[in-house]
């Protein structure tokens, strides 16, 4: 993870206390692929990490707010969150509070994209929404490729 260099990590290198974050739904799902939910009002953003998550594997659904993407989590819950903190109609922090008030979601991995990283309430991140990553942008899709890969746990079988 070293040639991840546009990443704050909130809770250290491994946010979580065990050693992958759990995947609920891919248990039930007989090892299909993670299924990522990526938000963002700037569709070029959604697109570009669509584009390279899809290539390595994964199922990735796209949401252009909030709202969306709160919809899409009720439809079939994500393995992992990738959510732009600043979005009109619900921003990535209303986001991550509701995912973490429904026990769905409570293990669910969260990215936040900001184009304003100093700002962020990080100890809110850190202890009450417990996002397990902070990406500045612009960032390099091949450096949320690793991320993505490191914290669903899945392998990096496909070429990058």
């Amino acid at each position: 993870m070293d040639a991840v260099k546009s990443v704050t990590y909130v809770s250290g290198p491994v946010a979580f206390p065990f050693q992958r974050p759990p995947r609920p739904c891919s248990d039930l799902r007989n090892d299909m692929p993670a299924r990522i939910l990526v938000c963002d009002d700037e569709s070029h953003i959604t697109r570009t990490i669509e584009l390279r998550l899809r290539k390595a594997g994964f199922d990735v659904e796209l949401a252009e707010d909030g709202v969306a993407a709160w919809q899409a989590a009720q439809r079939e819950a994500p393995d992992l969150l990738i959510s732009d903190c600043q979005m009109p109609r619900m921003n990535g922090l209303e986001l991550c509070r509701k995912m973490r008030n429904d026990f769905r979601f409570v293990h669910t991995p969260i990215i936040m994209l900001t184009a304003k990283a100093y700002e962020l309430p990080t100890r809110t991140l850190e202890r009450e929404l417990r996002v397990s990553a902070i990406v500045s942008k612009p960032f390099s899709p091949r450096d949320m490729l690793k991320l993505v890969q490191l914290l669903t746990g899945a392998e990096e079988l496909t070429p990058q």
